[in-house]
């Protein structure tokens, strides 16, 4: 494979935004990794991606499985040797999840350890990899529910969205954003928070208004951004999102 063809992860690219940031990035030209927790459904999305002729491969990757996580970056190592795009899409919610008053510890337990913990993980992991692309940008999928700023805002559409593990998790990956991004200045890895909207998936039980193929859009232009890239962003549809 050409040196100049880029090489992107997609964590949880099995189905719903991240199955389109794939495609998407895919029919870019990248080469793209499709993580999957389930190898089968990740076997069925490469699958198809694949038949439409685009460069695309199962890397099988858990969050919660240290060892899963060595194992992927060890493959991406042998085959490519560096990383050009980190998408950190996977993300779960928990119906036992609420506000804090009633929210079960274990469900937000569950939650933090795989959207902060296990995307943390999965990051410096592939932090070597990435250090090695000439250009290397990291999308952190974040939500407005992460925002300190609108849950703090009576008169936002989302201040009733009392989530404490969910909101938390996505305030936290928003430091890991803030601060991964200080700490990468002077390189050549950009990395930034990106809310793709209110997407219907199963993981807003597809009570959204906007497409998966909507909602890929802007992480995939945040994973190609150019040479002015700006990193340490908080972005939503709309503009710029305040933490």
């Amino acid at each position: 494979m050409p040196k100049d063809i880029r090489v992107a992860l997609v964590t949880g690219a099995n189905k719903g935004i991240g199955l389109e940031i794939a495609r998407q990035l895919a029919e870019a030209g990248a080469t793209v990794l499709v993580g999957a927790r389930d190898v089968d459904r990740g076997k069925t999305a490469a699958a198809e991606l694949s038949s439409s002729g685009l460069r695309v491969r199962l890397v099988p990757l858990d969050l919660n499985d240290l060892a899963s996580i060595k194992s992927a970056a060890e493959s991406i190592k042998k085959e490519h040797g560096k990383l050009d795009i980190l998408v950190n899409n996977a993300g779960i919610v928990d119906a036992e999840d609420g506000p804090p008053s009633a929210a079960s510890l274990e469900a937000v337990r569950r939650i933090i350890d795989t959207n902060f913990l296990g995307t943390l993980a999965v990051t410096q992991a592939m932090l070597p990899l990435l250090r090695q692309a000439p250009a290397a940008r990291i999308v952190n999928l974040s939500s407005s529910l992460g925002s300190l700023t609108i849950n703090g805002d009576s008169s936002s559409p989302y201040y009733s969205a009392r989530l404490i593990g969910y909101n938390a998790s996505k305030a936290a990956l928003n430091m890991l954003t803030v601060q991964l991004a200080a700490e990468l200045q002077g390189t050549s890895v950009v990395v930034n928070s990106v809310s793709p909207g209110y997407v219907k998936t199963d993981l807003t039980g597809h009570t959204g208004f906007m497409t998966a193929e909507e909602g890929a859009r802007l992480p995939v232009q945040y994973a190609l951004l150019g040479e002015d890239a700006v990193s340490g962003q908080f972005v939503e549809p709309n503009g710029p999102t305040p933490w």
